[in-house]
């Protein structure tokens, strides 16, 4: 029986419109893809997608906002390879279009597939996630936040619901499934807000020895109608302690993590 093999990327992908034209470069066998690529070990998207695009087209440009985060599954004999793709609009800012990158009409290239990540290897004990996380409010304003298991990096901090998403899972459906793993809601994603990125180069968690751990986090708000009393319903060894409901005037006494404090304080609605 033929063993396969799976494997995860993340990648960053500029969209670039102008006056209903849309910028995409040809490959070798000159099909149209969104210019980017695969984001580097412990490297923001953002910087990833200016990085990129440099390379790819030789422009400059100017991350404007997070379109959209999408995941994709491509399966070849042998192998399964589950791409977790951040799309941002960006506009250049200088440099020269070289000959394999060009303008289409916006109406003419609907289908224009993203381009697929170059294969790389990793050293080892060196990983990179890709998750979904949730600004989780109720009716009455308060937020949901999540403690962080003993034994894991950040033990006993409070964090925001979420998790890394499984293989083939997009963010959208691992961050409900998430949501009522770790708390036992139901919620309803109602916008986009972002995304960060956290890295840790000897990151110690239940493994017992050091890993270099990168995290790419995209953060939604989420919408609880009728909160319950908060369970962690995962299973033994879950990353998660506890969770609970605090209303905003709480939360300055709250140990949070950095990234439940920026995505806080940026977006919580008083």
């Amino acid at each position: 029986m033929e063993t396969t093999t799976r494997r995860r990327r993340i990648g960053a992908y500029g969209i670039c419109r102008d006056d209903g034209r849309i910028l995409v470069c040809r490959d070798e066998r000159g099909d149209l893809r969104l210019p980017g690529g695969a984001v580097e070990q412990g490297e923001h998207p953002v910087d990833a997608v200016v990085r990129t695009l440099s390379q790819v087209t030789g422009l400059t440009v100017a991350v404007t906002s997070l379109r959209d985060a999408v995941t994709d599954v491509v399966r070849t004999p042998g192998l399964e390879t589950h791409n977790d793709r951040l799309l941002f609009d960006v506009r250049v800012t200088g440099g020269e279009l070289p000959g394999h990158v060009e303008w289409v009409p916006v109406d003419g290239a609907p289908d224009v597939p993203l381009q697929e990540v170059a294969d790389g290897v990793r050293p080892p004990r060196s990983v990179q996630r890709f998750g979904a996380y949730g600004l989780v409010t109720d009716p009455e304003g308060r937020v949901l936040l999540t403690q962080i298991a003993p034994g894991y990096p950040g033990a006993g901090e409070w964090h925001l619901p979420g998790g890394g998403t499984d293989f083939g899972e997009s963010p959208v459906a691992g961050l409900l499934r998430e949501l009522a793993e770790e708390a036992d809601q139901r919620g309803r994603i109602t916008e986009l807000l972002g995304v960060s990125s956290g890295h840790n180069p000897a990151a110690v968690g239940p493994e017992g020895y050091p890993i270099d751990w990168h995290v790419v986090r995209v953060h939604y708000r989420v919408v609880v109608d009728e909160p319950v009393q908060p369970s962690v319903t995962e299973g033994a060894g879950s990353s998660t302690a506890e969770a609970a409901w605090f209303a905003p005037e709480e939360l300055a006494k709250v140990r949070l993590t950095r990234a439940a404090a920026t995505v806080i304080r940026e977006h919580l609605r008083q």
